[in-house]
């Protein structure tokens, strides 16, 4: 066999993730990391070597994986097939008509071609099925350590408004949402109030571990993922972005290798459509494939089956959520992959854009890629006109995401791995705000309530500011999500620009509908107004009767620009319902601006 060479492109999990995946990626630092398991019992060599010969019963070397697709429904003939012609049935999904198969036999797939009522057989990996397929290894528990440290804000939370969503909803403990990776450490004291452990499992390998531990973390990065979408608010360490909902582990990542291949992908869509998650997190590409390509039979033979994977997920009501990659490659231009396949030799072969990035390129998935801290996209991350849905924080330099690690640890890292977890997170609490949306409606909500991103100077990046090729619909917005739809009226915000000239006042209407009773002791005021010397400024808030609360009567030599804060009124005495205005004076000469937006959060 072929020793695996692991490429930082396959990596958009581990941008890049740790020293897990056996390389030294300078784009992640994670602070703390757990030691890796090996998948061997501590002790004596005689015992590991008694396990290994345990694990390998039943296994042989040259063992390789297939999937053979047939029609859905019955499996039968398909299943009879593959013993009739050299090989064995180790998983079947019914339902979308999915045989994984094993075979050492290398004119297996050539065989099964011609059976009647087989409609694609490929291979789903170059290198051999692992011994430990056969009798897994459950991963160790990391012991865990205490913290001291205290929830503060972070950057990325505050990019997408996650925390002033958490004083209007942290999310419903009746959504779930499922994070397909490296597994998750459920004892971590930011995950365990979260974790649903009855709908956890280990899909490694193709077929569902039910054992208790088998979802566990045979890296770091699932665990980083889970706190990010959903770490409990509990005064420790990282709060996510929808804290009161459930994380559901299932591991995809096989051991030592952490490579996701498409049986185990598979397994893990079936299990999130079965256990009615109603989110997945997807920051990895199936392996071993940077791009399958449908004029290769075995890539054929995967792109079907991943992709009837994730519709049966999808009809059963859940939302897959995915990472766009950390390649800085151009998603809708496709021309070459030098990293295929990851788990033996890669070749360079040209390819078009009729090769697909999966689950990421899949209909019905959400493309999400990476910005730093700013309005602008991540150095690493993929893009594509069309290809891109949403963006949401990855980190980039000294500005990292930080989240949760193995064994009560905390630490940083950067990716699109990072930024697709943001984006299931607010997934799930339109989900919360909703319980009857479908996986369509979350989808065009994610894309409705996205904050406009205009293009930089890049002639990369092409498109219009409502839609283009490296924020797609915008940067997603947790705030919006909880004041939105499922709570008619908590949420109204203004865009249409408004010219503060010199000497002038102005205002700019909200209508508030569907809020009924008085506003709220602590309404929100969201102010954006863009100028050059906001000392001449002066804003107050009028309330449908005419009332004037002052917001801000900025010093005279405050010479800096802009003003773009969040303002806090007792609005308790007004009624809610009616035309609010925000009013901004100009009280002198030579430097103009406007209001830019403004909203209001009941």
């Amino acid at each position: 066999m072929t020793t695996p060479r692991i490429s930082q492109r396959r990596l958009r999990r581990s941008l890049l993730s740790v020293a897990a995946v056996g390389a030294a990626l300078a784009l992640a630092t994670p602070a703390g990391a757990a030691d890796v398991d090996t998948g061997l019992p501590p002790g004596p060599a005689t015992a590991r070597a008694a396990k290994l010969a345990q694990s390998a019963a039943g296994w042989a070397a040259g063992t390789r994986s297939y999937l053979v697709i047939t029609a859905p429904g019955d499996t039968s003939a398909a299943r009879n097939a593959v013993t009739a012609n050299g090989g064995s049935v180790f998983a079947h999904y019914d339902a979308i008509g999915v045989v994984v198969a094993h075979s050492t036999d290398a004119g297996f797939a050539t065989a099964m071609r011609s059976v009647a009522g087989v409609q694609k057989v490929g291979a789903t990996r170059t290198s051999d099925v692992p011994a430990d397929a056969y009798s897994p290894t459950l991963p160790g528990a990391p012991a865990q350590s205490s913290t001291t440290l205290t929830e503060t804000a972070r950057w990325d939370m505050t990019r997408i408004n996650a925390d002033k969503a958490w004083a209007v909803s942290t999310g419903s403990p009746a959504v779930t949402v499922g994070v397909l990776d490296t597994g998750v450490d459920e004892r971590h004291q930011d995950i365990a109030p979260n974790f649903d452990a009855a709908d956890s499992v280990s899909c490694a390998y193709g077929k569902a571990d039910t054992r208790s531990g088998a979802w566990r973390d045979v890296g770091t990065h699932g665990t980083h993922v889970a706190g990010t979408i959903a770490a409990a608010k509990n005064g420790k360490g990282v709060v996510g972005v929808a804290p009161g909902v459930k994380i559901a582990s299932v591991r995809i990542a096989e051991p030592s290798t952490s490579m996701f291949f498409a049986e185990n992908t598979i397994c893990g869509f079936m299990w999130a459509g079965d256990r009615g998650f109603d989110v997945t997190n997807n920051s990895y590409y199936t392996d071993p494939w940077m791009f399958n390509c449908p004029d290769d039979p075995d890539q054929a033979a995967i792109i079907e089956g991943v992709r009837r994977a994730q519709e049966y997920a999808e009809g059963k009501g859940s939302l897959q959520v995915a990472a766009a990659g950390n390649s800085n490659y151009d998603l809708a231009n496709k021309r070459s992959d030098s990293e295929s396949p990851n788990d033996s030799t890669p070749v360079n072969r040209t390819i078009t854009n009729a090769c697909i990035d999966i689950p990421t390129e899949l209909p019905g998935v959400v493309t999400v890629a990476a910005m730093g801290n700013g309005n602008i996209k991540a150095s690493y991350s993929n893009f594509g006109r069309d290809v891109i849905d949403v963006a949401a924080p990855g980190g980039d330099g000294a500005y990292g995401v930080y989240s949760t690690l193995p064994g009560g640890k905390y630490g940083n890292m950067n990716g699109t791995s990072m930024a697709s977890p943001h984006v299931a997170g607010v997934a799930a609490l339109l989900k919360s705000a909703d319980p009857a949306a479908t996986p369509a409606d979350l989808r065009a909500r994610l894309g409705s309530q996205s904050t406009d991103t205009a293009c930089p100077s890049d002639s990369r990046c092409t498109g219009t500011t409502a839609k283009n090729a490296f924020f797609g619909e915008g940067q997603v917005d947790a705030l919006k999500a909880v004041g939105g739809t499922g709570q008619p009226g908590r949420y109204f915000e203004n865009t249409t620009d408004v010219t503060v000239a010199d000497n002038a006042t102005v205002e700019s209407p909200i209508s508030v509908t569907g809020v009924t009773g008085n506003a709220p002791a602590a309404l929100k005021v969201g102010v954006d107004v863009k100028h050059t010397y906001r000392g001449d400024l002066v804003l107050s808030l009028v309330s449908p009767d005419g009332s004037v609360y002052s917001l801000e009567d900025f010093a005279d030599g405050d010479s800096a620009d802009d003003v773009v804060k969040t303002y806090t009124v007792d609005a308790s005495s007004e009624t809610a319902s009616g035309t609010w205005k925000l009013r901004v004076r100009d009280i002198a000469a030579q430097d103009t601006g406007r209001i830019d937006a403004w909203n209001l959060t009941f």
